[in-house]
């Protein structure tokens, strides 16, 4: 459906992933949660497997990658029309209470070369046992809502060997790391069979795990969490190979407001709490642990960037004078802006493509060629581009994020 109008409400998709909690999604959304059901993500775009829906001017629903493909470059931008062909960006908020898999996200030349094999040996797209589900690489930003603790890219060499020689049980890795560095380490450990596995880490859960029940351990200590992972994934009489890893990679602690960015290669994996995250529009996930999920070793090291990773903390940064802020990345497909208004004031923002913004805090009335809507907590609305908006604050103030793509 062709359309003159040009600011819209939205309306994202709830995935209920077994990792999810279950209070905070669905206070935030307005939702209710009879059945207690795990509610773990909330996209905002135009994924072909959860596209958002926008509500026209009739009032009716249409899914947003339909609502973009019928009207193009009129809502995209030209700019954005000719590079992307699309909404190049998906918008979530997760809340993490189980942690999720290690996992690694490809480059974009790789995702289009593998994707094209994976089709030509006839593997359905949505078959569990295809590791590219689409061409696109998957780069990411995650900024913290809550208290945040995840897993980034490998250690520095001192810190690793530090760990290496401080924890008993994996002193075994101390030559293969001094010969054959990080790639040694990590494939051995992932191509080590399952008994091997079990016979290395039964001792040391059992030396962690009574401490971690004792509320002996601080979640700063890998040893918190190998030993949650372990409660989390232990099955079977087989541990998760995982938990190798909680050793290996940096351990980071986000601060409400702080962000970091996922670039191709860089193994990480959440641990706990709220975010919100911006990412190239992509579902293309390889998996290192921590799962149940499929694990094809040998795709995972193909794209694992085998060097240390001083993690980078992102802060907002002021766009120009306005009253946003910018959380900047070396990704082309997105940008993660937050504007926080005081009380009973307003101001402009113009959209350069189709923009998403979600209000998080407070509520506000967006306005924009003589329309006003008005926008509670959890709510969310999108503008075309060339879009001048305007956005005024309730008496509490609000905040408000907007997805968008760099200019």
């Amino acid at each position: 459906m062709q359309t003159s109008s040009k600011i819209f409400r939205l309306k994202g998709v709830v995935q209920h992933y077994n990792w999810g909690g279950h209070r905070f999604l669905p206070e935030l959304l307005g939702m209710d949660n009879p059945s207690f059901q795990p509610f773990a993500e909330y996209w905002m775009g135009a994924h072909a497997n959860a596209p958002a829906q926008i509500q026209l001017e009739d009032g009716t629903l249409q899914p947003l990658n339909i609502f973009i493909r019928e009207n193009g470059i009129k809502v995209l931008g030209d700019k954005v029309s000719r590079r992307f062909g699309t909404l190049p960006y998906l918008f979530k908020i997760l809340d993490v209470k189980d942690m999720l898999s290690i996992q690694v996200h490809p480059n974009k030349k790789t995702a289009v070369i593998e994707f094209e094999a994976e089709n030509k040996k006839g593997i359905p797209v949505n078959d569990s046992q295809r590791n590219y589900k689409d061409d696109n690489h998957k780069p990411e930003l995650m900024m913290a809502w809550s208290d945040f603790w995840l897993l980034h890219g490998f250690k520095s060499p001192e810190l690793l060997e530090r760990v290496l020689n401080r924890v008993p049980e994996l002193n075994f890795l101390l030559p293969v790391w001094k010969k054959s560095g990080y790639e040694g380490i990590y494939k051995t450990v992932m191509e080590m069979n399952q008994p091997a596995v079990n016979k290395i880490l039964q001792p040391l859960i059992d030396r962690i795990l009574p401490l971690y029940e004792l509320n002996q351990l601080k979640k700063s200590e890998e040893d918190f969490w190998a030993a949650r992972a372990y409660l989390t994934f232990y099955k079977d009489q087989q541990f998760d190979r995982g938990l190798f890893s909680m050793y290996f990679f940096n351990l980071v602690n986000l601060k409400p407001g702080e962000a970091i960015f996922q670039d191709a290669g860089i193994l990480h994996a959440y641990l706990e709490g709220q975010n919100l995250e911006i990412m190239a529009n992509s579902d293309n996930v390889l998996r290192g642990g921590l799962t149940n999920k499929k694990i094809d070793v040998p795709e995972l090291l193909k794209l694992v960037r085998f060097e240390p990773v001083v993690p980078q903390i992102i802060k907002g940064l002021k766009v120009n004078d306005s009253m946003e802020e910018a959380f900047i990345t070396p990704a082309a497909d997105f940008e993660l802006r937050r504007i926080i208004l005081a009380s009973n004031t307003s101001t402009e923002i113009v959209c350069h493509t189709t923009d998403i913004f979600l209000v998080m805090m407070g509520t506000i009335n967006a306005i924009a060629d003589k329309l006003s809507i008005p926008v509670q907590k959890g709510e969310s609305f999108l503008c075309t581009e060339g879009v001048k908006i305007h956005l005024h604050s309730g008496a509490e103030g609000a905040v408000v994020f907007h997805a968008t793509v760099p200019e």
